[in-house]
């Protein structure tokens, strides 16, 4: 049976509620794509997935979908790959977070790397936003945790955030997916043992959620 595994950990009734879901992903690359396979293969299939970029071959060293997709859209390929979710191949900036209606949506997962968009998403939906700092430059998943933003450390891209969150006068209570591990390297080097685990944490984070089990 699909879920049997799935519903021997949770429970029949509590797997209903993952079917029933519906959650947006806000970008498919090396944390995205994890993610979004974590919670698909779990029964969490309702899923829109939202991303403006086409695979390179850089991709390829953490990005589930890019294998033999070079060139194409990520969201086509990914939307292919798992039947049913919903694709928007659009650019995530401000402008298209105020346009696009986020209500239906059980949960607001944001795998983007770009600071102001991830800004404003923190400000406007900080209460159903799933979001992660930087996972590259990193070698060991073990350091990854879900702590207070205003806790976070040792990260020139999760800084950015909190300093432009401060200048708007955020001040509110919220965590991020975050790796206390020093940075490895000055480029963006990355290694989908840690990528990929952040997409994990994601995911699980966001069925404990759904599940109203303590975090």
């Amino acid at each position: 049976m699909k879920y049997d595994r799935t519903r021997k950990l949770f429970g029949n009734e509590q797997t209903l509620k993952l079917h029933d879901a519906k959650i947006i992903l806000l970008g498919v690359g090396g944390v995205g794509s994890f993610a979004l396979d974590a919670l698909y293969r779990t029964g969490v299939t309702n899923i829109t997935i939202v991303d403006f970029d086409t695979y390179e071959e850089s991709n390829l060293n953490r990005q589930l979908g890019s294998e033999g997709n070079i060139g194409r859209v990520k969201v086509t390929c990914l939307q292919e790959k798992y039947p049913g979710i919903e694709a928007i191949n659009a650019k995530i900036d401000n402008e298209w977070i105020d346009t696009f209606d986020f209500s239906s949506y059980d949960y607001i997962l944001d795998a983007i790397d770009d600071v102001m968009p991830k800004v404003h998403l923190i400000k406007k939906y900080y209460k159903k936003l799933i979001t992660t700092s930087g996972s590259a430059k990193r070698m060991d998943p073990s350091k990854i945790e879900y702590i207070s933003i205003w806790k976070t450390f040792n990260d020139p891209f999760i800084r950015k955030i909190r300093n432009e969150l401060k200048k708007g006068g955020f001040k509110k209570k919220f965590n991020v997916i975050f790796s206390s591990e020093n940075p490895n390297c000055v480029e963006k080097g990355s290694f989908e043992a840690v990528t990929g685990s952040f997409g994990f944490m994601m995911a699980s984070l966001t069925v404990r959620k759904l599940l109203d089990i303590k975090i």
